[in-house]
């Protein structure tokens, strides 16, 4: 794991002290003055189902549209904020009104419905999933990417699935920064104090009406933690807490950023959420049957576990204990490569911890480190947490078929001398995306009326599902694509527009947007995490290709991008910064854009209104991928390398293969991977898109979209992978 520069820590320290230091939240239950027939209004915004429910968004959305995005879709903020004259106004509209009350009769119905039991896993005895990250929505901004939005989608589709389940992560007080680039083109990086904002959280109480407190013992003291809770439709999602006035400066900053800090800082995060984690539960006489470590952030959690056997059954030797512990813990890892794993120096951790937790276990410090090695006897060795993890659980997963058979050759060596790849415990379920989620409104209207109001329901039979979307006319299925590409062009005219732009031409401001972009033209899509592996400058790979393929006059192509580098990643800044500014000679400058500050509501413009959604990592390092299934699930079609989980959906029909599933050196693979790129896009992609029948409608590109909406969207439903993780992992 990288350490950060004492210059970082010290950005981090200054960038503290301009906040309000003396900021503490008892309660986010802010007095809203609302006419009594919207009153229902405040009740609503704090259930997260409202999110996933499009009548849900427009209830906010029609009182005050340009409001709702300055609140950026942050209901409690906007109910704050919004003007009496307008909620009075809205109060005497009976058809306005009458929404509320239908839709709170939804909630209310849907919400009444008790979890299903299923033998051991029951409301008494749920799943606990912990998690580092959590992308419900951008109004809790609690995650900084993928591994946060898939943790997002898992809970909603255990709630709509009616699985007893409930959530366990942190909050962090200054969340992950928000991006903003320069003149220049020179990323800059803004953290906010979310105390001083309003969230859908309230405080985690006891019998009384007293707040629930743990501690968890951490460099030689108590840290006292609290908890919040956020309802995710059927599911509580508790969020683990320090920022309380008991604690020591430092130890008031353990949840202040998310992947922040330096090494000790990650390690006493991850020892909050693992021990804190269960000790909460246990205050909420939570029993769950079942532990699910959401990657190896919260592996900390078997250690906790293994000491409280070891309470109750003095008798017992650690062995015995970590056996029964491992009966209750799963895994899932995220990971395709070593040092993407957090991985911690004996000296820190062993100042982390001290002596009660490892002398709780009956084992030496020498035997503890040992759980975190790939080789127990390797005394050089840092800490893993997934060692840890894999040691510590009765099951292991990959998040795809690719990456369960990369997990199994990168964790061979935990296991004894001789044995086969093939018999490493390691399994696969691959990642889907919460369908009422990510599917844009306008595709939920037009599947409500040709297959009806239970079109999400539909999605579970892949033969029934396939025919309904066969019967959707092409004329229908391309105008609603169209009205969503409309939509993404006047999104990307209002988010580049700027009064001041510098002296430098760069793709992500502009004084004047209103011929920027053109709905008519292939738009692909590029919109991920800033990383070596993700190959941005794969694209540039051929300037002179690319640019004659944007100043087409025929069959040009335009590109939007978004995504964010690490704020230590000066070689991702680089490469963003020559994005941003390439050869003003040419259209780049008019058909390619950057939007800023990556997030899910920019996420759902993009995904939602491109043609095509390119993705460009280095074989086999991306574990799954998910971003283009949710591109998918609104006819965009994938035009992708053959890595995680495109090597299951790709079938020659609903997207684009770019190169085979070689694996060579780096050098030559980019090589290879970036003559491909470019030949698929002239040869495949351009003619597919611009070719028209006589009638002037593209037959053949609509016929691809209707096979990727046809096969992917049930394959790829974050249902069928939370029913895969019931069946196979959970039970």
């Amino acid at each position: 794991m990288k350490e950060f520069s004492n210059e970082y820590r010290e950005e981090m320290r200054q960038a503290v002290s301009l906040q309000s230091e003396q900021t503490y939240r008892n309660s986010f239950n802010i007095k809203i003055n609302l006419p009594e027939n919207l009153q229902l209004l405040d009740k609503i915004s704090w259930n997260f189902f409202w999110s996933w429910q499009p009548d849900g968004v427009e209830l906010f959305r029609e009182l005050d549209p340009a409001l709702w995005e300055k609140c950026e879709q942050n209901p409690r903020l906007f109910l704050r904020n919004i003007k009496q004259l307008r909620l009075w106004q809205k109060s005497t509209d009976s058809e306005y009104v009458a929404k509320i009350e239908k839709f709170n009769a939804k909630l209310e119905q849907y919400a009444a419905q008790k979890p299903q039991d299923f033998g051991k896993i029951s409301t008494e005895n749920p799943v606990a999933y912990f998690c580092a990250e959590y992308g419900v929505h951008n109004s809790l901004p609690n995650y900084s990417g993928g591994l946060g939005i898939l943790a997002g989608d898992h809970l909603k589709s255990a709630s709509d699935l009616n699985i007893p389940l409930v959530a366990v992560g942190l909050l962090y007080r200054y969340g992950y920064f928000r991006q903003k680039i320069g003149h220049d083109g020179w990323q800059q990086e803004k953290y906010n104090d979310v105390f001083e904002s309003e969230f859908a959280l309230t405080p985690v109480l006891d019998e009384t009406g007293e707040r629930i407190h743990t501690t968890v013992h951490i460099r030689g003291r108590e840290v006292l933690v609290q908890a919040w809770k956020a309802q995710i439709g059927r599911i509580p999602l508790y969020l683990l807490d320090t920022n309380v006035p008991q604690n020591i400066e430092v130890d008031r900053y353990i949840t202040g950023h998310l992947y922040g800090g330096d090494t000790e800082t990650r390690i006493v995060q991850e020892k909050v959420l693992g021990l804190g984690g269960v000790r909460l539960l246990r205050k909420l006489n939570i029993h769950p049957s079942v532990f699910h470590l959401n990657e190896g952030h919260s592996a900390f959690l078997t250690l906790q576990l293994t000491a409280e056997y070891l309470e109750k059954n003095p008798e017992a030797t650690f062995e015995e204990a970590s056996a029964k512990v491992r009966e209750q813990c799963v895994f899932t890892t995220h990971t395709p490569v070593s040092a993407g794993n957090d991985v911690f120096p004996p000296d820190v951790l062993r100042g982390c911890f001290g002596n009660r937790l490892i002398g709780a276990l009956k084992i030496t410090d020498e035997e503890f480190l040992s759980l975190g090695r790939t080789n127990p006897d390797d005394t050089k060795e840092w800490f893993g947490m997934t060692p840890l993890a894999i040691r510590m659980c009765r099951s292991a997963n990959g998040v795809s078929e690719k990456h369960g058979e990369v997990s199994r050759e990168l964790w061979l060596s935990m296991f004894p001398e001789g044995t086969d790849v093939s018999d490493v415990p390691i399994t696969h379920i691959t990642n889907g995306v919460h369908a009422p989620t990510w599917i844009a409104p306008v595709f939920q209207e037009l599947y409500e009326k040709h297959i009806g109001a239970d079109w999400n329901e539909l999605i579970k039979d892949e033969k029934a599902w396939t025919e309904a979307i066969d019967q959707i006319p092409d004329e229908e299925i391309w105008k609603t694509h169209l009205t969503l590409k409309h939509l993404l062009v006047a999104f990307i005219r209002q988010r580049t527009l700027a009064k001041e732009t510098g002296s430098q031409d760069t793709i992500n401001e502009h004084e004047d947007t209103r011929r920027l972009f053109d709905a008519n033209v292939l738009t692909i899509g590029f919109a991920r995490r800033v990383a070596a592996y993700k190959r941005w400058n794969l694209l540039l790979s051929d300037l002179e290709r690319l640019l004659k393929l944007v100043d087409d006059a025929e069959r040009p192509v335009q590109f939007v991008f978004a995504g964010k580098a690490h704020p230590q990643d000066r070689v991702g800044k680089h490469i963003l910064q020559q994005l941003m500014s390439i050869n003003h000679d040419s259209n780049w400058q008019k058909r390619a854009v950057f939007i800023e500050d990556y997030d899910q509501e920019v996420a759902r413009f993009l995904v939602q209104g491109v043609d095509v959604w390119m993705n460009v990592p280095r074989r086999p390092m991306e574990a799954s991928g998910t971003s283009g299934q949710k591109a998918a699930m609104n006819g965009g079609l994938n035009f992708s390398i053959l890595d995680g989980w495109w090597i299951e959906g790709y079938n020659e029909i609903n997207g684009f293969a770019i190169g085979d599933l070689s694996e060579e050196d780096d050098e030559t693979m980019d090589r290879k991977d970036g003559e491909a790129l470019y030949e698929v896009l002239e040869t495949q992609v351009i003619p597919a898109y611009y070719e028209t029948d006589e009638n002037g409608l593209r037959k053949e590109w609509i016929r691809r979209m209707k096979n990727s909406l046809a096969t992917l969207t049930p394959q790829f439903s974050s249902d069928r992978m939370v029913k895969d993780y019931f069946e196979k992992i959970y039970c």
